[in-house]
């Protein structure tokens, strides 16, 4: 029968690394790459798997593909920390591993979660994202930030079932982590040759807003709605100022 391996990376995770690690039961592998976690991470993940490795961090893409890498078995399901695959998706996962296929991968529609709410609109959903493939077809794209698994050849499929994500507890995680993954995003569009001009500080921002909140019927989010675009507008925001601030440096 052909075999599943489930695919994760840690750092510092000990509040929520427990119920990844348990919604992935189902597969015949578990495979954790951490980076060098200082808290219990490591420890809870030894209670799932023996296939803890503890690795110098090389970047969002580089750490998934080591991840990926030291998997065995005939597919592979990536899965971040701060999701859990519910059991419907478990099922239809499966489903798709026992039958070969037919598609060499999968995107999966992922349930994001702001502050505890789940956020329906504004482009927070369904958030596909390809999370499950043969080992062999497919790998992330190497880049700072918002690294995304791409395919050597082959057909991609969907799958129905959610894959729940636990994205920010709430505004202050948002914003922590904005500064580090504006900061990725303006590095990678300098590697790639982009340059902020005058519209992209003035009517980008304003634009990601009113496509969030209004043209995806984020307002129909209530108050949690006006405030992730009004946070997803703040980020758009801080990525080209701080790439025009890299101009102006260089």
């Amino acid at each position: 029968m052909p075999t599943l391996s489930a695919a994760i990376i840690t750092l510092n995770e000990e509040d929520r690394i427990r119920e990844a690690l348990d919604s992935v039961r189902f597969a015949d592998e578990i495979v954790v790459v951490d980076s060098g976690s200082a808290d219990r991470t490591v420890e809870i993940c030894r209670e799932f798997t023996d296939k803890v490795f503890v690795e110098t961090w090389r970047g969002f893409a580089g750490q998934k593909n080591a991840a990926v890498e030291r998997t065995t078995g005939d597919w592979v399901l990536s899965i971040d920390a701060d999701e859990q695959v519910t059991a419907e998706l478990a099922g239809e996962i499966r489903g798709v591993v026992s039958s070969g296929g037919p598609r060499d991968g999968y995107l999966v529609p992922r349930r994001n979660f702001f502050g505890g709410t789940w956020v329906r609109h504004g482009g927070w959903y369904p958030d596909y994202t390809l999370r499950l493939f043969r080992r062999g077809k497919g790998q992330f794209a190497e880049r700072r930030v918002h690294e995304a698994v791409t395919l050597n050849g082959g057909r991609v499929g969907r799958l129905r079932s959610p894959l729940i994500h636990r994205t920010y507890e709430g505004v202050g995680d948002y914003l922590r982590r904005m500064d580090r993954y504006s900061t990725l995003a303006a590095e990678e569009l300098r590697a790639r040759g982009r340059r902020a001009r005058w519209f992209d500080l003035v009517l980008r921002p304003p634009a990601v807003f009113l496509r969030n909140y209004v043209l995806r019927a984020g307002f129909l989010d209530g108050r949690t709605g006006l405030i992730a675009a009004g946070l997803t507008s703040a980020y758009t925001f801080s990525k080209y100022a701080k790439l025009a601030e890299m101009g102006r440096a260089e």
